[in-house]
C-alpha cells in the first residue's frame, strides 16, 4: 500500500475502502457525491487551467458547499507541493508503517509526536 494511502487507512478506518478507491473510484465504498468530488481533484491534478464554474456546479448540487470545495483543492494542492519538494530535495520516504502510525496521530487530531 502506497504511503498516503496508509495514512488515509487509518484515518478512514477502512483499508478496503482506500483500496477500493484506488483501484476504481467508480465501483468503490464512496458515497456519489464523494465521488464526484474525487473527480474533480483528479481534474485539478491534471488540468486545473480549465476549470470553469461548469465543473463546480455539480459539486453544488451534489451538497458540497464552496468552503468544503475549498479546502479540498487545498489539500490537493498542498499535497502535490509536498511530494514535489520531497521528490525534488532527495528527502528518504518514511515506510508504510511509520505513516500509519502518524495517521493514528492525526486521527487523534493532532500532528505532534508523543
Amino acid at each position: 500500500m502506497k504511503s498516503h494511502a496508509a495514512v488515509a487507512a487509518v484515518l478512514l478506518g477502512s483499508e478496503e475502502l482506500v483500496q477500493g478507491v484506488l483501484r476504481d473510484i467508480d465501483s468503490s465504498g464512496l458515497s456519489d457525491a464523494e465521488k464526484l468530488l474525487m473527480h474533480f481533484l483528479d481534474k485539478v491534478n491534471h488540468d486545473s487551467p480549465n476549470i470553469t464554474a461548469a465543473d463546480i456546479a455539480p459539486l453544488h448540487a451534489a451538497g458540497w458547499n464552496d468552503e468544503q470545495i475549498w479546502y479540498a483543492i487545498t489539500v490537493c494542492a498542498l499535497f502535490n507541493f509536498y511530494n514535489r519538494w520531497i521528490d525534488a530535495t532527495g528527502v528518504c520516504a518514511l515506510s508504510d508503517d511509520a505513516h500509519r502510525e502518524g495517521g493514528k496521530r492525526s486521527a487523534l487530531g493532532s500532528y505532534a509526536r508523543k
